[in-house]
């Protein structure tokens, strides 16, 4: 028979659930937190004095009460002394910030990649650069507490190696999180995770998706990732590979060839490229922009932009359908490139859904853009970074003073 958790562990659990709710939902009040976390007064008292012990919270009197008696105290995040590094590796560009608890970004870098090739010191330099220029203008009395990189990939939940990256080029069993680890040399491992997974993490926690427990997150770039969500847990896989929407076959027959090697995956209708080229546009000028510009042109009136927007919205509504059978999701969240394609062609994807969607998984379904926009993934390799100090806040703070 096993025996019930130890005293020590209910605090434990109990320090990381409070430091989490003043993490996510930002400076509270003792009474607020004792409403939420189902605790008494005394109890939640010695859990903030606790973290504020370890200068993980500060306790203040609020500004203004609006009530009569002695006011709540509010429990705020130490956001300028406790930090992690959180780095987004994408395809045209590489972004590094240090993000306060809380969410604070407190400083960040940012710079263009290169397409068409894959260099791990390419990208690992960079970075690197990047998190000691802005570890050499933090304070003494900070701390940093994680370190994560957020990569459009498929990555091993357990060893962080890169297994495959069909739009980086031959990107395949890439040891990035341990080359990562060694070149920073912060004495914390580098945990890294699947770009459109951690956007979607980040969605629900952030963004639009907050207090959805049953989200499916579509991230483009050049190609399309996704992030499955279910009753509040993302969807891993057995070996973290979960969520490779954008592989998911759509148009077997007469398909496009996709990147990974197969015809007619959602990634090859709708990504990138299958839209450029639908509306004559595809050359030099490729990105974001080029998407924008599109859909902006197909605003004005111009047919050809019009019909390869109609084209591609067909295909992602049908993409969409399939994971509503499947998932049953509360709500869908375009994100990335897919924001601006989504938002051009609402009216297919919406008219695919009537049609290819089973009515009772429809009959509630919310269709939402990114509220965090270009950095959901940061957002979201940030809070990978935060989740162990979450776990066991004391325990983390003192080995990263250590």
């Amino acid at each position: 028979m096993r025996a019930g958790p130890s005293q020590e562990e209910i605090r434990r659990h109990n320090l990381g659930a409070l430091l989490r709710h003043v993490h996510l939902g930002g400076p509270t009040s003792r009474a607020e937190l004792t409403n939420r976390m189902g605790l008494n007064r005394s109890t939640i008292m010695a859990l903030t004095a606790d973290l504020t012990a370890a200068g993980l919270v500060r306790e203040e009197l609020p500004r203004e009460t609006g009530r009569a008696g002695r006011p709540s105290l509010v429990v705020r995040p130490e956001s300028a002394r406790v930090y992690v590094f959180a780095f987004d590796v994408g395809v045209d560009r590489m972004v590094a910030a240090r993000v306060g608890l809380g969410g604070t970004i407190l400083d960040r870098r940012e710079t263009v990649r290169r397409r068409g090739s894959f260099s791990m010191e390419e990208i690992v330099g960079p970075l690197a650069a990047f998190a000691r220029q802005m570890h050499r203008r933090t304070r003494p009395d900070t701390v940093c507490v994680g370190v994560a990189a957020a990569f459009p990939g498929g990555v091993g939940r357990d060893d962080g190696i890169i297994r495959f990256g069909p739009n980086m080029v031959t990107v395949e069993d890439v040891p990035f999180a341990e080359e990562m680890t060694r070149r920073l040399a912060f004495g914390l491992p580098v945990a890294v995770g699947n770009d459109a997974n951690l956007a979607a993490l980040a969605e629900q926690t952030r963004g639009v998706g907050v207090g959805c427990r049953d989200l499916v997150y579509l991230h483009g770039d050049v190609g399309i990732g996704g992030g499955v969500i279910v009753n509040g847990q993302l969807l891993g896989g057995h070996l973290g590979f979960g969520g490779e929407v954008g592989h998911m076959i759509v148009n077997p027959g007469r398909g496009r060839l996709c990147s990974c090697g197969s015809l007619g995956c959602l990634e090859a209708e709708v990504g990138e490229r299958a839209l450029l080229e639908a509306a004559g546009r595809f050359g030099p000028k490729v990105g974001v922009d080029a998407v924008r510009a599109v859909v902006d042109a197909a605003d004005r009136g111009d047919v050809v932009a019009q019909a390869a927007l109609s084209r591609v919205g067909d295909w992602l509504g049908l993409g969409v359908a399939n994971l509503v059978n499947l998932f049953n999701p509360e709500m869908i969240v375009f994100g990335g490139m897919l924001r601006e394609i989504y938002l051009g062609s609402a009216a297919q994807v919406r008219s695919r859904l009537a049609v290819d969607a089973l009515p009772p998984s429809r009959e509630h379904l919310r269709l939402r853009t990114s509220a965090l926009g270009d950095d959901a993934t940061l957002v979201g390799a940030a809070e990978l970074a935060f989740s162990q100090v979450l776990a066991d806040p004391l325990e983390v703070l003192a080995r990263a003073g250590s």
